[in-house]
């Protein structure tokens, strides 16, 4: 999972620095966080959040422990990316569905998947990652696995895929026995038989190239998908990114991509900035994001889990004053 943006054949790549498993090590790790100095309880702002979500893991006080800081823009794009990726699913919004995350690292994707009402489990190859992600005691179940060597689920058992930034990773041979066009094809393949019919993959990748781009494309529809790129704001060298959304059965349509209507008297996708205040449900009519609402419903989400979690008081996410 990196904020890379566009196609870019740089050596700085982490691709090229050695194995996933290796690059992201726990140092690497801690970028994924949402916070300084740890993990944080779900739900929980400030530092009740930090120390309740220390204790749920078994770690020592944060004044124990060294601080290691996170990647707010890191941790923003993976956000965004996600928002995204799940949009293109085209998912039923009258029940929830099961989703697998390939290349799930710290779970950031997986909360915004629990936050829509959804569950989810999660493929990674990196422990690091795993370990983050079962620190921050994400909603999803965590698998530690290499998906060049297939997915081991079950026929029918997903309504769909995402994957964040981890694609790519398969192009690369980091060892003498592998063979990227065929850990490719053993992917795709075995995700394919993986997912339901008439379900939908989304993965946002970062291709080195076009030559890239053309390998794992042509190894996807071999598979047996149907689909093809959608690009996300083509003409930006920064905002750039690329969704490879799949089709499993019938062929769908292929959604269009942001901003890329400039017609005159067409409105182009872009973010709007407006001083109106959205309060309590946004478009879909779920909470807000970190409003009181929100935050009640993820609590009531985890007792039902049975998990423990604090009881709701007056301040339960209510803001703090910024300190100068």
């Amino acid at each position: 999972m990196t904020s890379r943006g566009g196609m870019a054949g740089s050596g700085r790549r982490p691709e090229h620095r050695g194995p996933p498993e290796l690059f992201y090590d726990e140092a690497e790790a801690r970028k994924y966080t949402q916070k300084y100095g740890g993990a944080i309880a779900p739900g929980l702002p400030g530092r009740e959040g930090r120390e309740g979500g220390r204790r749920a893991a078994g770690l020592p006080p944060a004044a124990h422990v060294p601080a290691v800081p996170c990647s707010s823009r890191v941790v923003e794009i993976q956000s965004q990316m996600s928002e995204r990726a799940v949009e293109l699913l085209g998912l039923p919004e009258d029940r929830p569905c099961l989703l697998l995350d390939v290349g799930c690292g710290s779970g950031l994707s997986g909360d915004y998947i629990s936050d829509e009402g959804h569950y989810w489990i999660g493929m990674d190859i990196s422990p690091a990652m795993l370990d983050v992600a079962v620190e921050r005691e994400v909603e999803g179940d965590l698998v530690l696995a290499d998906v060049g060597h297939g997915i081991p689920f079950r026929p029918g058992m997903f309504d769909g895929c995402i994957s964040i930034s981890a694609v790519q990773w398969l192009c690369n041979a980091d060892k003498k026995s592998h063979s990227p066009p065929k850990r490719l094809y053993r992917f795709f393949s075995t995700l394919y038989t993986a997912l339901a019919r008439g379900s939908r993959a989304v993965l946002q990748l970062y291709p080195e190239n076009s030559e890239q781009l053309e390998l794992i494309t042509a190894q996807a529809m071999r598979a047996g998908f149907t689909g093809g790129m959608v690009v996300d704001y083509p003409n930006s060298a920064k905002a750039k990114k690329f969704f490879l959304c799949l089709f499993v059965g019938a062929s769908g349509t292929l959604p269009k991509g942001l901003g890329t209507e400039c017609a005159d008297g067409e409105e182009i996708h872009q973010a709007k900035f407006t001083n109106e205040r959205t309060r309590f449900r946004n478009a879909k009519g779920k909470s807000v994001k970190k409003s009181r609402d929100w935050i009640l419903e993820k609590k009531e989400r985890r007792r039902r889990q049975g998990k423990e979690v604090r009881a709701d008081t007056k301040y339960t996410g209510r803001k703090r004053r910024p300190r100068f």
